[in-house]
């Protein structure tokens, strides 16, 4: 089953399996963390050209995070949710934050509801590392690399530091990567088609509404990305 031929909101929502469709390919190996990793084929294709230029510069590409469907996308949050994987490094969410809409705001510092992620696209991707110290010390060059040429390949990081322009949403994320000339448009169809009612079928699904998950996150990107 194709981009195509399901649903616009159950495919902005990852509700639909990447396996099925043909618009999808599997990462090699050289460039993939984990086995069967999917992205769509046109970032594919960019994030190759990509890396490719930065290796002929000194740099490696590892794919840490690649498409996340809406049920892998449950997995890590109701895991978080519930204390069974931490969040920060350390903190046991469930039991550190009881009141459930603190819960929710603390998980969504670096994790998307199951419905809300850009991971559901086909089109983001983390690279080399999840934390911003990495890129700090021995990512640095690397990071720098990608800042000064990653748009040559259509590529921009969504999350950047907090500001005027971007005063909502995730946290800085210096390793999560966007392929634009795909994701410009599922940024805009998400903005327009999702609303609270369709956020559900997950633990805690019932703050989103206090939250505005589509103002505040997903158009909580750079303003480049949207």
């Amino acid at each position: 089953m194709s981009i195509e031929s399901v649903s616009r909101k159950d495919f902005l929502r990852g509700r639909f399996d990447p396996l099925d469709d043909p618009n999808f390919v599997i990462i090699e190996q050289k460039y993939a963390d984990k086995d069967s990793m999917l992205m769509q084929s046109e970032a594919y294709e960019a994030f190759l050209k990509m890396a490719a230029a930065g290796e002929d510069d000194g740099h490696s590409f590892c794919i840490l995070s690649a498409t996340r469907n809406f049920a892998y996308q449950k997995y890590l949050w109701e895991n978080k949710w519930y204390g069974i994987f931490p969040i920060n490094g350390t903190i046991d969410a469930c039991t550190t934050y009881p009141n459930e809409l603190t819960r929710a705001k603390k998980i969504l510092e670096f994790s998307a509801m199951p419905g809300t992620s850009r991971h559901h696209w086909g089109t983001d991707i983390d690279i080399n590392g999840l934390d911003n110290d990495y890129f700090d010390k021995e990512g640095k060059e690397w990071y720098e690399w990608m800042t000064e040429n990653a748009s040559k390949f259509g590529y921009y990081q969504p999350y950047t530091a907090y500001s005027k322009d971007r005063p909502a949403g995730y946290k800085e994320e210096k390793w999560h990567w966007t392929y634009l000339p795909l994701s410009l448009q599922y940024t805009h169809e998400a903005a327009a088609i999702i609303n609270d009612q369709l956020i559900d079928g997950f633990a805690g699904s019932e703050q989103s509404d206090k939250l505005d998950i589509v103002k505040n996150y997903i158009l909580g990107i750079h303003p480049g990305c949207k």
